[in-house]
Parts: structure tokens; C-alpha cells; sequence
């Protein structure tokens, strides 16, 4: 616990806390988007994206070949975010509550946080955020109002990420969604060697 207005002893998280925090390979997460209190997590198995091992489905080849939609990098954080924290199919209860909201929108305005968003007739259909340290982006969470709008959000960051010299993908967590794109897990210990690799990188989001 991070944070209870109760507790004399508690400390109250601030953006250049997370920040550390990812450098070191943790993170911090709520129990629920109604809970006032975030926790650090540390994963005994990290989920990644290997930037050369995405999987591109034949129907979601076809989505894209298509391209009728629009790619805006940075542009509605505040959209983005109340997306991915609004309950959807599959995903009734999610973990981003106020304080997430602000810590990041503050790192959003201190250019560390990012969003990749798809908007087709000048509707978002699907988009992520997540942070970008020196050769890495931390991914944090993703939707879709549309089918495949969580899916071309992602294909379009890993084309992003290699255009811009990135080399490190961290999904923190693999779910199937996730797994049918390619996603694997690795181990604590061979997650912090990448890290401290990418963290020498030099990339610009």
C-alpha cells in the first residue's frame, strides 16, 4: 500500500517515483478502479513483445492492407485513458483509478507517456498508452470500441517503436489476446538484463 490518508506512515507516489520504479522493473497497479490504494508489482515472469516477433493474423492483414482508418500519436490522453479504465466485453473491472489517471496524465505532460490511437470517421475505435524510457516502452493498457481496434493500435506502436530504434516491447503481463500476437514471457532475471540494455538505448517516442 502506497497511499491511505489514515496512515501517518504512508507515501504518497509521485511521478519521479514511477519512473524509478520502471527503471528498476517494477510497477504499480490498484486492486480495482474504485480502490485509493496502488501496490508495486515485480512479476516472477515478465510478458514481452518481441519487436521482430510480431504475429499478424491473415484476417488482420487484410484490416490493415485496408487502411481505413487514422494512426494519431499522442493526441486525446485523457480519452485514451477513460477508455482503457471503462469496463468492456471480457473485461468488466479494470485497475486504472483516479490516481493513475493524474500520475500519468502528469508523465503524459512531462513527455514519458505516451498513446497510440485509431480513429475511423473521426471516432476512436481502439488505442493503448504506456511509458517510453530511453530503448523501452512499458505498455500499460489497451481497448477497442471496434473489432480489431486494440489489435491495429498494436501492430502500428511495434512499427513505430522499430521506426524510432526502440528494443524492448514490456507487456508486463501475456494474456491469450496478447499470445495470439505474439507475445511471450521470460523470467524476472532475463527481463532486467533487456532492460538494462534498453535503457542504454538511445530512442526518441
Amino acid at each position: 500500500m502506497m497511499h491511505d490518508d489514515s496512515d501517518p506512515y504512508a507515501v504518497t507516489l509521485t511521478p519521479d517515483m514511477i519512473l524509478g520504479a520502471y527503471a528498476h522493473g517494477i510497477f504499480p497497479m490498484a486492486e480495482s478502479a474504485d480502490s485509493p490504494d496502488l501496490f508495486w508489482v515485480d512479476p516472477e515472469y515478465r510478458g514481452i513483445i518481441p519487436l521482430d516477433g510480431l504475429h499478424i493474423s491473415k484476417s488482420l492483414r487484410k484490416v490493415l492492407k485496408k487502411k481505413d482508418y487514422e494512426v494519431r500519436f499522442d493526441h486525446d490522453f485523457d480519452l485514451v485513458i477513460s477508455q482503457c479504465a471503462a469496463p468492456m466485453r471480457g473485461r468488466e473491472e479494470t485497475w486504472i483509478n483516479p490516481e493513475i489517471k493524474s500520475l500519468y496524465r502528469e508523465l503524459f505532460d512531462r513527455g514519458f507517456c505516451h498513446t497510440v490511437e485509431i480513429w475511423r470517421d473521426n471516432e476512436i475505435i481502439g488505442g493503448l498508452y504506456g511509458l517510453a524510457l530511453g530503448g523501452a516502452f512499458f505498455g500499460e493498457s489497451m481497448f477497442h470500441r471496434a473489432t480489431n481496434g486494440s489489435k491495429i493500435a498494436l501492430v502500428e506502436l511495434v512499427n513505430h517503436l522499430n521506426a524510432k530504434g526502440f528494443v524492448l516491447l514490456d507487456t508486463q503481463f501475456t494474456t491469450p489476446h496478447l499470445e495470439t500476437l505474439g507475445a511471450i514471457e521470460i523470467t524476472r532475471t532475463q527481463y532486467h538484463a533487456r532492460l538494462a540494455k534498453a535503457l542504454k538505448t538511445r530512442a526518441q517516442f
